[in-house]
């Protein structure tokens, strides 16, 4: 049993959720969501409550229960409050900045790294701090995880993309004799 997946949702007010022939779709004040769900799984919409139950019981089913209905909680409060991530650039010459539907950064690589931001996503870069907003956590996430793999935090000095609440355990480094 799915102790996320047995727990009811509530729809807040101006949200308006429906669910058909397996596509659910979220309807707030930011905007609108639409994901598809396997028909497994049975979503009803009473009101401004949301209940996840089992067609067949399964090992497969089973583990799609709570999965399913934290994607419903992530859709509900992303077209509600959305979502954001901030991530912290520290070194020296490394700089970020926004061009149209671009994300240029000069990551001390001898030409500048340009990244296609996705619709749906709000990227703002000031001096050493990139935010990215949406209402899709998935699609925050990603990209975030994205910009920060093409320069990992090193233990040493400090250096490249780091999330603002990560703490980079450092290393002493060379001893001198």
């Amino acid at each position: 049993m799915s102790r996320i997946g047995k727990k009811g949702i509530l729809v807040p007010e101006k949200t308006e959720t429906s669910f058909n022939n397996g596509v659910f779709s979220v309807k707030g004040p930011k905007g609108t969501l639409e994901r598809s769900f396997k028909l497994e799984i049975t979503i009803k919409i009473e009101g401004k409550d949301i209940s996840l139950s089992l067609t067949k019981e399964n090992k497969q089913t089973r583990a799609l229960w709570g999965t399913y209905a934290s994607h419903i909680k992530n859709m509900v409060k992303g077209v509600n409050d959305g979502f954001e991530k901030k991530l912290i650039l520290e070194g020296v010459g490394y700089k970020s900045q926004v061009n149209g539907n671009k994300l240029v950064l000069a990551l001390g690589f001898s030409h500048p790294v340009e990244v296609l931001i996705p619709t749906g996503l709000e990227v703002k870069a000031e001096k050493n701090l990139l935010t990215f907003s949406g209402i899709d956590k998935e699609l925050v996430g990603s990209f975030s995880a994205k910009i920060r793999s093409l320069k990992k935090p090193e233990p040493y000095k400090g250096k490249g993309f780091r999330y603002h609440d990560e703490i980079i355990r450092r290393k002493q480094g060379k001893k001198s004799v």
